[in-house]
């Protein structure tokens, strides 16, 4: 299905050479969204070096779906958003227990308000609907809400909580 926004704004497939730039994007989503959560005072950046070293074997094996927006003249990545699927249990709320779920959508700050994280979201929904999905999950921040309902996102229907062994 092709969406007229995706045209103005070209999304391309990250490749191995965007990784430093994957990393620098999620590190930003991370300062953003703030609190000890996301950015425990224990943390150190050896989770950069980490998550460089598994978006590698991901981009390698194809499981994950990464797609990126460059930035203007060399500058880096404007955007990027990554998609998974993961193989739960068929139920009667999740027909064949096959869950997409949106893993950090950001777009660096100078390029924001440019349509950039809703044409990563509408080709991350086609790759999606060619998986047969059942349902695709996201964590929204307060500013990426409205996008995400206005594709068709609603509230959750299942308590969510946590646990850190």
């Amino acid at each position: 299905m092709s969406h007229p926004v995706a045209h103005r704004t070209p999304v391309r497939p990250a490749i191995e050479s965007d990784v430093a730039e994957l990393v620098r994007l999620r590190a930003l989503l991370f300062e953003h969204l703030g609190g000890e959560y996301f950015n425990p005072a224990s943390a150190d950046d050896s989770w950069r070096a980490a998550m460089a070293d598994v978006l590698k074997r991901q981009l390698a094996a194809g499981a994950m779906r990464i797609l990126v927006v460059d930035g203007e003249d060399g500058d880096g990545l404007a955007a990027c958003g990554i998609g998974s699927v993961e193989q739960r249990l068929p139920g009667p709320h999740l027909r064949n227990g096959r869950v997409g779920l949106v893993i950090g959508v950001v777009t660096a700050p100078a390029y924001r308000r440019r349509g950039h994280s809703r044409a990563i979201m509408h080709g991350l929904l086609d790759w999606f609907r060619e998986r047969d999905v059942a349902r695709v999950d996201l964590y929204a921040s307060h500013e990426g809400e409205p996008l995400y309902r206005a594709l068709g996102f609603t509230d959750h229907p299942d308590p969510a909580l946590y646990w850190r062994p």
